[in-house]
Order: C-alpha cells, then structure tokens, then sequence
C-alpha cells in the first residue's frame, strides 16, 4: 500500500529491519542530512513518541515480561501507533515536514505477523485500524548478514542494553526475516531495500541516494 499523498504534506519515511541492523543510527543520520537540507524533520520511533507511547515502550520491552500473550502484545503496539499517529506525525505531515521513524507497520507484520505467528491478515487489520490508513511515502528495509546483526544483538544483551523483543530465539529471527522479506516482494514501490553492510557511513550513502528522487524541489 502507498502512503497518501498530496503536494502540500510533507514525506513519511520509515526504516526497518531486523534488530541488530543499524536502524535507529541510520535513522539520527538521514534525519540530520535532511535538517542540513533545509527541511523541517520530525524524528520519532516505535513504540514510543508520545507520554503513552512511552509507557506502552516500557511495558513491551521489559525484558522481565516474558509471559506477554502475542495478542497482548500486537494491541499495545497498535495502541502506542494511534496515538502516535493523531498526536505527532499527522499534524507534522500536514505542516509540510519529512518525518523520519524507526520502525512502523512493516515491523509489526513481520515480528507480530510472522515472528509471533498471529498472520499476516489479523495484522494488516490491526495496522489500518491503527494508522487510519496512512502509510509510509517509502521504507527503508536494512538489510544485513545475520550473522553481524546477531553478534551486535547478543552484545546488547552482554552489557544489558538489550530488551524482550531481542531475546527471541532463532526459529523466531528467521520467520521474521522472511516475514520482511515477503514485504519487500510485494510492495517494491513503497519498500527499497537497503544493503547494511559495511561502514555506517556506506550504509547513510546509499540510503540518501535512495531517497533523493522523492526530495525533488523540495530542497532549500
């Protein structure tokens, strides 16, 4: 599905991918180089992004939850989205800004939809209900060798950054991936996917080259 468009919105841009890939560092670097360029930036991540969202982070995160219901888990992420939605990115869209988010509905398809195994329809549903609709202008799927993105998950569990969503076993990483991986195949318009190896500066590179057609004349 293609994000609404109008000439007068600004542009909704997502990454996504499978933990470990270098999403939220990719993120902070487009969102700058877009500021650079004289655009209004809204940066925001999922879950999260408002004082509920916030609450609703903690709650799916906490590493000490590991009995969540895979239902349970998939409203709270639809219930952080909607208020996300109505309270910051709609009216930042509207004032003409690029926001810029780590994760969306492609994540929720793939680690809920796949990964927790609750299917692809159930979860389609549950993202329009929550976006009202609106999805990104284009996503940025990073992909990276697995092997890489392990070792970097496995040293955020080492030194106790990391969190529930990353301690799920490798049955579950590898639905998942093809959960992402069946996105791509059928929305290729909307979903570019993004060679993450090598340097954080090789991977900004390429995802600024990816986007420059979208920005048009819309640089200062």
């Amino acid at each position: 599905m293609d994000g609404k468009s109008d000439s007068n919105e600004g542009l909704f841009l997502t990454l996504e991918g499978d933990d470990g890939v270098g999403k939220s560092t990719q993120a902070d670097l487009l969102a700058a180089w877009l500021e650079k360029r004289g655009h209004g930036v809204l940066r925001v991540h999922e879950p999260g992004g408002t004082r509920l969202g916030e609450k609703i982070r903690t709650l799916l995160l906490d590493k000490d939850d590991d009995a969540m219901a895979p239902l349970a888990e998939l409203l709270l992420f639809e219930a952080a989205r909607a208020q996300v939605m109505s309270e910051v990115i709609e009216p930042a869209l509207a004032r003409g800004e690029v926001v810029v988010c780590d994760r969306f509905t492609d994540s929720t398809l793939a680690y809920q939809g796949y990964g927790r195994e609750l299917g692809a329809e159930l979860v389609r549903a549950t993202n329009d209900l929550a976006c009202g609709g609106r999805y990104p202008t284009r996503t940025l799927l990073l992909a990276l060798d697995p092997s890489v993105a392990r070792e970097r998950v496995e040293d955020r569990s080492t030194d106790g950054t990391g969190d529930r969503m990353e301690s799920a076993g490798d049955a579950f990483r590898a639905r998942l991936r093809a959960g992402f991986d069946e996105i791509a195949a059928a929305e290729p318009q909307r979903v570019h996917v993004i060679d993450a190896n090598g340097s954080v500066a090789q991977v900004h590179e390429r995802i600024c080259a990816d986007i420059a057609d979208l920005l048009g004349g819309r640089d200062e």
